[in-house]
């Protein structure tokens, strides 16, 4: 592929990721619990006025950073309006950065051709499309990685310590902190510590340089950062000190208290991750072919590599943790694709992926058509827009056998993702998820009181209700007692966990399970 048709496909991946993204956040609700958490928090940050300590339910909430809740902050007081839709555009904001970072740290390493197929490759990557459009840290934690990258390999290409481009990684560092904590450092820490092994042997700063300009990126990283930490530390108490700046990080490393998982739970999923590519024959064709004597190319495999790695030793674990990796992942395989493609027929190295396509799309009508738990094909109802599905999935997989092999492949991966998004807004699925009408019976009853009967509760009604209360959570035992002290307020629970003669005011489904809602006499 030419440097103009390379150019032109990232230009037109970008377009359509951004489309991608927006059809999501128009077709599909927000998710619980993360997504509905996260807003939440932004929202009690505007009631409350507090913009240091983050709230949740209207308690200190310490397990991230407030910089995702700022942002959506700032896009509500930009808008002069509060939605979630606007809310909702800054996680893919992010992601689009993150594609064009890419973009620019494979033309910087390699040359312009080599960017642009790896914007192209990154975008059409269905996982990072997915979580791109999500209310996530990661996508804000990728353009971070992919900006320090930069910054980095600006600081190291020669001789002497280069201010600029080190205060840029101090920069990155900070943001990364502020988007999702320490963790940064486990992103972009092993690139820093490997600086002989890929950058130039001939032009880089000695040792000691280096380590001078990492010490001013670090003095610039905790200077920003100290900004929110120390008086977010003195007003938030001992117990939020403690929780942000140990538990929330070495605790989760030394000892997970959520998403514990086996060390090679990560490694498992890399077939799904990195769909479609890992599922096309060139590319592996391509990777025999690439040499380590390639120094940029070390780089990117320390960078995704390291990183694999440590969120395999690190006792939680959740799959959207190796997000910052996919840039470096992404310019891997353009290198890859670019080596492997050489003789190959048009298409046939997608057909794979694209038979894996078919399959889902399959079994999505499979479901629909009653082969499946009854929960199943209820949320895959009407059978139209679940067989309009399977047709978008079949006419991928042609698109992708009939189109340049890195075009087809990316239309595949993207384009699975947009008829997915496309499923979710047009059949059961998007209800089932929808905490809109809980959310909003119970904001009738703020005055009154309301309560949720959880093992744990996670603001999922704050935002859509737009509560300025808190919510009392109880356990089944306790609802009896506060109904009766709550004339008029409304307690909701799954119906099963609270057994009550008669039959409840509401009977809603929500989240895999029938919720009832009873108001207090």
């Amino acid at each position: 592929m030419d440097t103009a048709r390379a150019r032109s496909l990232a230009l037109a991946m970008l377009i359509a990721f951004a489309a991608v993204a927006v059809a999501g956040v128009l077709l599909r609700p927000l998710i619980p619990i993360d997504e509905t958490r996260y807003i939440d928090v932004a929202w009690e940050m505007r009631v409350t006025g507090d913009f240091l300590v983050p709230h949740k339910n209207f308690e200190i909430y310490t397990d991230k950073p407030p910089m995702l809740f700022w942002l959506m902050n700032l896009v509500w007081f930009l808008t002069g309006h509060v939605s979630d839709i606007g809310a909702r555009l800054v996680g893919p904001a992010f992601g689009l950065a993150a594609v064009w970072g890419s973009w620019r740290l494979g033309a910087r390493l390699w040359d312009e051709t080599t960017g642009a197929i790896a914007a192209a490759v990154l975008a059409g990557t269905s996982f990072f499309a997915i979580y791109g459009g999500a209310v996530m840290f990661d996508t804000m934690l990728a353009a971070a990685t992919v900006g320090g990258l930069l910054a980095l390999v600006s600081a190291t290409s020669a001789p002497g310590v280069n201010r600029r481009a080190w205060a840029g990684f101090g920069l990155a560092l900070a943001f990364g902190v502020l988007a999702k904590g320490p963790v940064i450092l486990l992103h972009l820490g092993p690139a820093l510590l490997t600086v002989p092994l890929w950058a130039n042997s001939i032009r880089r700063p000695s040792g000691g340089e280096i380590a001078r300009g990492a010490a001013l990126a670090l003095v610039i990283a905790l200077a920003i950062v100290g900004l929110w930490v120390v008086p977010a530390a003195i007003l938030g108490g001992p117990e939020y000190r403690h929780m942000i700046l140990w538990e929330q990080t070495a605790g989760r490393t030394v000892q997970s208290f959520a998403h514990a998982r086996p060390w090679y739970w990560l490694l498992a999923l890399t077939p799904l991750l990195l769909f479609p590519w890992v599922w096309t024959p060139s590319l592996w064709r391509g990777l025999r072919r690439l040499s380590l004597s390639d120094r940029a190319l070390r780089l990117c495999l320390i960078q995704a590599g390291a990183g694999l790695v440590l969120f395999s030793l690190v006792s939680g674990k959740q799959v959207h943790y190796l997000i910052p990796e996919l840039p470096a992942v992404a310019l891997i395989f353009a290198r890859a694709l670019i080596a492997g493609g050489r003789g190959e027929v048009r298409g046939l190295g997608a057909l794979p992926a694209a038979l894996l396509v078919l399959l889902a799309g399959g079994a999505a009508l499979a479901a629909a058509l009653g082969k499946g738990d009854a929960t199943t094909v209820a949320m895959l109802q009407p059978l139209a827009p679940v067989a309009g599905f399977a047709v978008l999935c079949l006419i991928l997989a042609l698109a992708a056998l009939v189109l340049p092999r890195v075009a087809g492949l990316a239309t595949l991966g993207l384009g699975f993702v947009l008829a997915l998004l496309g499923l979710i807004g047009t059949t059961g699925l998007a209800p089932a998820y929808d905490t809109t009408p809980i959310a909003q019976i119970l904001a009738a009853h703020q005055d009154q009181g309301m309560a949720v009967v959880t093992d744990r509760y996670n603001a999922e009604f704050g935002f859509e209700g737009r509560l300025t209360k808190p919510v009392d959570v109880l356990e089944p035992e306790q609802a009896e007692a506060w109904l009766s002290t709550h004339p008029g307020g409304m307690l909701a629970s799954e119906c099963k966990a609270v057994t009550r003669p008669g039959e409840p005011e509401y009977r809603i489904h929500f989240y895999g399970a029938d919720w009832c809602l009873w108001q207090g006499r």
